[in-house]
């Protein structure tokens, strides 16, 4: 994949898929570390010790609908390529928690991409699903946490236009606010 944050689709997709229904998205940079690390922690119905080891073989899916699963492998290997580290966590009945660790100054390091387009894509194509999108580059940050947005909307769903607009443009703000020198920490 070209971009990072389509690799971010892809992971929280199999969490849709093992019925998670909070899922947890953090990006966090650290430029005196010399990292990038994206951790997805979700509710889902989670995989024995052999499922983990064996989702990282592109040639092992749980889906009927393809015979390979190329989302972890290639996560993993993008990963590894700038010197960084992968590891997958989960517990059977309690969920999974997948955290990739990339070197940005590593020559195979791709762009994390649009990632608020695909937190807002994720929100309003899964609207019965609670997310929680933190991105943080050294001491700045910012979040959206569903479960609070929807208390708000007091039963008007994240499809419905103006709010799927306002969440995208939330959503791209911060981002741009982040990405800013004069965002002071939070």
């Amino acid at each position: 994949m070209r971009e990072l944050s389509l690799n971010v689709m892809d992971i929280v997709q199999n969490s849709v898929r093992a019925g998670a229904s909070l899922i947890t998205v953090q990006v966090a940079e650290s430029k005196k570390h010399d990292t990038l690390t994206i951790t997805i922690t979700d509710n889902g119905c989670g995989m024995s010790a052999e499922q983990v080891k064996s989702v990282i073989d592109p040639f092992f899916t749980t889906r009927t609908t393809r015979k390979v699963g190329l989302g972890v492998p290639l996560f993993k290997m993008e990963a590894e390529m700038t010197g960084g580290s992968f590891q997958i966590d989960s517990e059977e009945g309690k969920g999974t928690k997948v955290t990739a660790v990339f070197r940005p100054s590593h020559v195979d390091m791709i762009p994390l991409g649009d990632i608020a387009s695909v937190i807002h894509l994720l929100i309003t194509c899964n609207p019965e699903l609670d997310f929680v999108f933190t991105h943080s580059v050294d001491e700045k940050e910012i979040s959206l946490d569903t479960r609070t947005l929807r208390e708000q909307l007091e039963g008007v769903p994240f499809t419905e236009p103006a709010v799927s607009a306002w969440i995208r443009e939330y959503l791209a703000e911060a981002e741009e606010e982040l990405k800013s020198p004069e965002l002071k920490s939070s």
